[in-house]
């Protein structure tokens, strides 16, 4: 099935493991709550017991080897006017909603220590600001 729309997600592969699926699960929970129509139905199975919905759309990640390519990335999906969900280095020492505010408020686009990004909307559109990246292994 094709999709008019894509969702990438772009972490630096320099990242522990567990900040790159930190970094992916915030990310992919963006673009779920921002637009519902990403998501599917619950689940229910033989038991009928029901499980959470998933993303319709498959989510692709890419991994940028400096801040270059993530930097790069980012400004594409800006000029490409997707929708755009960041992570920030600082963020991992956060502990609560208020802390990652006061966090990202800091920071302006130029400045930002960005290790994580999703971008969401026309696949040709997200096709193009990925343009160079490898995927995630």
């Amino acid at each position: 099935m094709a999709y008019d729309n894509k969702i990438a997600i772009v972490i630096k592969d320099e990242l522990e493991v567990w900040q790159k699926l930190n970094v992916a699960s915030f990310l992919a929970s963006s673009v779920a709550i921002k637009f519902p129509d990403t998501h599917g139905e619950p689940f229910i199975n033989g038991s009928n017991s029901t499980y959470l919905p998933f993303i319709k759309h498959p989510i692709l990640i890419f991994k940028a080897n400096n801040d270059t390519e993530m930097k790069r990335a980012f400004s594409r999906a800006k000029e490409r006017e997707l929708h755009i969900g960041i992570y920030t280095a600082e963020l991992f020492a956060t502990k609560n909603e208020e802390e990652n505010l006061i966090q990202i408020a800091n920071f302006t686009d130029e400045n930002q220590n960005l290790v994580g990004i999703i971008m969401y909307g026309d696949a040709k559109k997200v096709s193009k600001a990925l343009d160079g990246l490898k995927f995630h292994s």
